[in-house]
């Protein structure tokens, strides 16, 4: 029972460019079609956390990207696509009081996703490891990772694998 991370950022530590475009993950050369254990780390999921800016992107990907029970971070969010209804569901309140509720339903590790819904998480130290892919570009500026979560919290390098494309995964734990 645990919460996960699964990230890419670049060598200067953003997730998308200042506009919120990921477009620059699919221009670093991937000759062998690697997901950096993306498949695998599915495997353990039985839910995701996002937060509205990651859902409505996720809404315009063809096919939508999730197979797993979501469920959406948001105040300002009401309606959910009919063909998603079964699949989606938006939530709100305190993120222990959350996380309680979907463990509840026997959903036990959930994958927490989107910029801001990690460092929600980080500022409450409710992460309990994060896969976190480097990809070799420097973007800038652009939207952090990790922004200021006001705390030091400690994680351990479990594992490191470096890709021939210049991608390094980084496994950090509590």
């Amino acid at each position: 029972m645990a919460n996960y991370v699964f990230i890419a950022k670049s060598l200067d530590g953003f997730i998308a460019t200042k506009d919120g475009s990921t477009k620059w993950l699919s221009e670093i050369p991937n000759p062998t079609k690697t997901d950096y254990g993306y498949l695998n780390f599915l495997k353990k999921i039985d839910a995701i956390i996002i937060g509205r800016f990651t859902y409505e992107k996720a809404l315009t990907c063809k096919p939508y990207p999730y197979s797993k029970p979501v469920f959406v971070l948001s105040n300002t969010l009401k309606n959910i696509p009919i063909n998603l209804q079964d699949s989606v569901e938006i939530v709100n309140g305190d993120l222990n009081t959350i996380i309680q509720n979907i463990r509840d339903r026997g959903l036990k590790n959930i994958y927490i996703d989107g910029g801001a819904t990690i460092q929600s998480f980080l500022k409450e130290d409710l992460i309990d490891e994060m896969v976190i892919n480097t990809l070799p570009v420097i973007l800038g500026s652009g939207i952090s990772l990790f922004g200021e979560i006001g705390q030091t919290i400690h994680f351990k390098n479990t594992k490191t694998i470096q890709h021939e494309n210049g991608v390094v995964t980084n496994i950090y734990t509590k």
